[in-house]
């Protein structure tokens, strides 16, 4: 079983979030058809624009944490090296 941490961006620079799961596709589809009330749905936040895939729930869950204490530029930077155009990976994951 595999496991992933991801982050989720409403714009090019716009508001991030950060998640882990262990469903990537069905997790992403949440976020997009705002089922779960929360930050994401708040504030728009649906487009996946970086993740990476851990062989366990406790290195994706130490990831996630490390991420989410980083500085905004880190993540920028991070999102940046793997996909430069901001593209939605939803698409590939879900293919």
């Amino acid at each position: 079983m595999a496991f992933y941490v991801y982050i989720l961006a409403s714009r090019r620079n716009g508001t991030l979030y950060v998640g882990m799961t262990e469903d990537l596709p069905a997790r992403i589809c949440q976020h997009k058809e705002k089922v779960r009330p929360g930050f994401t749905s708040k504030y728009g936040v649906d487009l996946l624009v970086w993740y990476e895939e851990h062989d366990s729930r406790e290195s994706a869950f130490t990831r996630e944490r490390r991420i989410k204490k980083w500085r905004r530029a880190w993540k920028l930077e991070l999102i940046e090296r793997a996909n430069p155009g901001w593209e939605d990976l939803y698409p590939s994951v879900c293919a």
